[in-house]
């Protein structure tokens, strides 16, 4: 499966498991509820619109989490190499 129709798929999920509606999402992430659509279905549209789509549905920081290297085997291997390149060591929240 693609992975913007998996993500997609997933964003519907999490709204239809929240109760919400497309149009609800759409307001109170300030998009239209076309774009909301087109990230539903995996047909693209900004990361701008995804992060706040994600906020509404209370799941931004499993989306932020996902990007992280160091939750990974080969980040947490090569975290001198992360740490080392920003000069700072890595704030957990």
């Amino acid at each position: 499966m693609d992975a913007m129709v998996a993500i997609g798929a997933n964003l519907r999920h999490w709204r239809v498991l929240r109760g919400l509606t497309q149009e609800l999402v759409a307001e109170r992430a300030d998009i239209t509820r076309v774009t909301l659509s087109r990230l539903e279905q995996g047909k693209g549209g900004k990361l701008s619109a995804l992060l706040r789509v994600a906020a509404v549905l209370d799941i931004e920081d499993r989306v932020v989490s996902a990007f992280d290297p160091l939750q990974t085997d080969l980040g947490r291997a090569r975290s001198r190499t992360i740490v080392g390149a920003q000069g700072r060591k890595r704030v957990r929240s």
